[in-house]
């Protein structure tokens, strides 16, 4: 492929990402049986709200049920807890079908914060998450984080380095869940030929390349992950994927990559419905409720 083709492919990447997470804003669909808490705060910045979807079976006392804490994507410079890519296919089927709790989070954006920022604002939610489960009839101690495209970077992060989640009151959750994130090794990236707008969103210092980059920051408690990757993308996510398991599994954690024949937005969108990558999204899932 020559320079042009690929500066091309880059530039329709970054166009697609952007634009997906710009314009679709409207309200996710609520599936009947199922409770929305819209714009819960746990900061004080508009930014800092979370949604929580609550199934039918929350009303029952002791129910104990597992929670999800979903991070949205957009380049860490735009997008939204409440775009149906986001929601609406996680919460008909987590939610309405297997009696989960879905919580979308909202976080401060770049350039307001920077991505390290945003990942404190992710570990307040998750915190805030485990405090008021038991109020919403689910269980703090089966809270699984998952997160898309940037939102993937953010799980990954807090993932590789609990002890960012527990800065900000967070407890250990059961595991985490990147939706193909390509900024799993941020070191290589920014010394490598890179889009653009990540010099915008990380600078231009390696020390704080280091800090925000899940394959630098890989700590002995990292928490068992399940990484998720396009195969259609240029700039390969799944050997990012691929490398940053082999470090965490030398660790003794549990990590494993999920290859999908899938675009980008696919990976998120998609997720929920009928078929083998929702069935194994869930079988990791379940894999880490207690028994």
């Amino acid at each position: 492929m020559t320079l042009l083709a690929t500066q091309a492919r880059r530039a329709g990447l970054v166009a697609a990402l952007l634009v997906s997470a710009t314009f679709a804003m409207a309200a996710p669909a609520v599936p009947d049986g199922v409770r929305r808490i819209a714009d819960l705060p746990y900061g004080q910045d508009d930014r800092q709200r979370m949604d929580v979807y609550l199934p039918a079976a929350t009303a029952t006392q002791g129910t104990n049920a597992p929670v999800i804490v979903m991070v949205h994507g957009g380049a860490w410079m735009v997008g939204n807890k409440a775009m149906p890519k986001v929601v609406d296919n996680k919460v008909a089927y987590w939610v309405k079908q297997k009696d989960y709790i879905f919580v979308s989070v909202g976080y401060r954006l770049s350039p307001q914060v920077d991505p390290l920022v945003q990942a404190r604002d992710v570990a307040s939610a998750l915190a805030k998450t485990q405090a008021m489960a038991a109020s919403w009839g689910g269980d703090s101690a089966k809270v699984i984080l998952m997160g898309h495209s940037a939102g993937a970077h953010l799980v990954a992060l807090l993932g590789a380095s609990p002890a960012l989640a527990r800065e900000s009151g967070a407890k250990p959750w059961l595991g985490t869940i990147a939706l193909d994130s390509a900024a799993l090794d941020l070191e290589r990236i920014m010394k490598a030929r890179h889009m653009r707008f990540y010099d915008r969103v990380f600078g231009t210092d390696p020390a704080y390349w280091r800090s925000v980059s899940p394959s630098s920051v890989l700590a002995a408690d990292v928490t068992p992950m399940l990484l998720v990757c396009s195969t259609q993308r240029a700039d390969n996510p799944c050997a990012q994927a691929h490398d940053f398991a082999a470090k965490a599994t030398a660790k003794g954690a549990r990590a494993s990559v999920l290859p999908q024949d899938l675009t980008h937005e696919q990976v998120n969108a998609t997720l929920g419905l009928p078929g083998a990558y929702t069935d194994a999204v869930d079988g990791f899932m379940t894999g880490l409720l207690p028994r």
